[in-house]
């Protein structure tokens, strides 16, 4: 049972990654896949149709730079918290003495990575908030005035 145990580790760190990369891909391309097979029908049924008006209806809407930086804002606050979790838990099982002698050492360096990515995330939404306030205000009057 011994040998096992560098299984996880790789698990986590090789093939969950992989494995998120495949499915993200993989829904990407059933979605242009789906578009296109929209179109080629579209295009046997009226082949005079404009297949320029077809592909803005059919094309998923890019996301508004305040929406953008709200993702950054939700994420960087999840990282945090997460941070501050892993460091509670790693500080909690130093006090108690629970688990093996690395777990509080491997909560702590993992709950401050989590910790280092949020704090990156929310300087990254407050200096884009800073910057971009005039794009922020052009977007949204052009899609009030598009509504």
């Amino acid at each position: 049972m011994e040998h096992l145990s560098f299984l996880v580790p790789i698990s986590i760190c090789c093939v969950l990654p992989i494995m998120v990369v495949w499915l993200i891909v993989r829904r990407k391309m059933n979605e242009t896949n789906q578009r296109t097979q929209i179109v080629l029908a579209a295009i046997e049924k009226n082949p005079e149709m404009d297949i320029e008006e077809i592909m803005k209806k059919i094309s998923p809407k890019p996301k508004l730079l305040k929406e953008k930086l709200l993702t950054k804002l939700l994420c960087g606050t999840l990282a945090i918290l997460l941070g501050i979790g892993l460091i509670g838990s790693g500080a909690w099982l130093g006090w108690i003495g629970g688990g093996g002698s690395n777990d509080p050492f491997a909560a702590c360096c993992f709950g401050l990575i989590a910790l280092g990515v949020g704090i990156a995330f929310l300087v990254n939404y407050f200096v884009g908030k800073k910057m971009l306030a005039k794009e922020i205000e052009a977007e949204e009057k052009r899609v009030t005035t598009q509504e």
